[in-house]
């Protein structure tokens, strides 16, 4: 079970999984004060649940003071203090000021004469993310333990529930799939004719050139990706990818393509496996391939580490949170599975009679 007190990357993701994140809450069931549209809580509020000192969330926020703010949480002064005071005061407590000493009683036992919590001078609250965000921080809380054992439970249920247990084809679900896959033929072919027209080599020539590319863009062949993936003999890599990465193989396969044929024309013959190589090794550095190769590598790479729980360790350095925009693309509303797709357009039934017999 992932360690979330450890991994930023492993925070931000369940952070950014907006139908995971509302399932939580309504399982918790935690009602905070109702400002501007969402619920938001005081330090003391989040200190008491967690039962933690409010120098301890203090603590918490020093040394994580970015990603909790990324994630919702802020100090308020101003007029915006001053509404919150106006709608919230008896609530307040001396402890929700965290640039004064630590105190535990509501100001409001202070006397309604003195009304001290109008005194407040910054008032630090958190919605709901940057509440889990405190709850994935604090390794000595056992709320907060217990807390990220069933917030790793929901995110896998919410998973499950949405793909059916397997996250194989969980790249198939992004309606750009389908247009990176429905092309991919065309391009595919080009490539492989440009080898059989252009290249001194025998027919074992298209696994190995197939690989060539794959190993210039994300760094593994096609056995290599099958065993990360834990893909069975007989499936095809190209259908579990996605589909930035798609073209950009397109890409290469039909650019190659044309290098080949116009080399081999120079040279009046047929190119050797070493000719070819050089080809491949100078089309993949040039300058223009490189914003291009880096996110295909990090959408891979991010992607697999969050949906499908894979590390490419050739490709961990471009690991990355997902935003909540790839979590919308993978499991939100408008993603779909391909046999969905295909139920609503007839129109791609020969699409995905091709997937399911590769």
């Amino acid at each position: 079970m992932k360690d979330l007190t450890k991994s930023a990357i492993d925070r931000q993701n369940i952070l950014n999984n907006t139908e995971a994140i509302e399932k939580i809450q309504v399982h918790i069931g935690l009602v905070g004060l109702l400002y501007e549209g969402e619920y938001l809580f005081t330090s003391k509020m989040v200190a008491d649940f967690f039962d933690v000192t409010t120098r301890t969330l203090t603590n918490i926020l020093n040394e994580n003071e970015d990603e909790v703010k990324h994630n919702g949480y802020q100090v308020i002064k101003g007029q915006k203090l001053k509404e919150f005071k106006d709608l919230f005061g008896p609530l307040l407590t001396s402890a929700d000021d965290l640039s004064q000493k630590e105190t535990d009683f509501p100001l409001s036992k202070q006397g309604a004469d003195n009304q001290s919590f109008k005194r407040l001078k910054s008032l630090a609250v958190f919605n709901f993310r940057a509440f889990l965000n405190i709850a994935m921080l604090l390794s000595e809380s056992e709320n907060a333990k217990r807390l990220r054992s069933k917030i790793l439970d929901i995110v896998i249920d919410t998973l499950n529930q949405k793909i059916g247990g397997s996250t194989k084809f969980i790249n198939q679900r992004d309606e750009e799939f389908l247009v990176a896959i429905t092309r991919e033929p065309i391009y595919r072919k080009e490539f492989t004719n440009a080898l059989n027209l252009y290249l001194e080599m025998g027919n074992y020539k298209y696994a190995v050139y197939t690989d060539a590319i794959y190993q210039a863009i994300f760094k593994e062949n096609a056995k290599e990706y099958k065993a990360i993936l834990n893909l069975e003999e007989k499936d095809n890599p190209r259908d579990t990818m996605y589909a930035e990465v798609l073209k950009l193989i397109a890409s290469f396969e039909v650019g190659i393509a044309d290098e080949m044929k116009e080399k081999a024309e120079s040279l009046g013959r047929k190119l050797t496996p070493s000719e070819l190589n050089v080809l491949i090794m100078r089309f993949s550095k040039k300058r223009h391939w490189i914003p291009l190769i880096e996110d295909a590598c990090t959408k891979m790479a991010s992607r697999d580490y969050g949906l499908r729980n894979i590390i490419h360790k050739r490709l961990e350095n471009y690991i990355g949170a997902l935003s909540k925009e790839d979590y919308s693309r993978f499991l939100g509303d408008k993603s779909k599975s391909l046999i969905d797709r295909v139920i609503e357009n007839p129109e791609l039934l020969e699409v995905f009679k091709r997937l399911k017999d590769r």
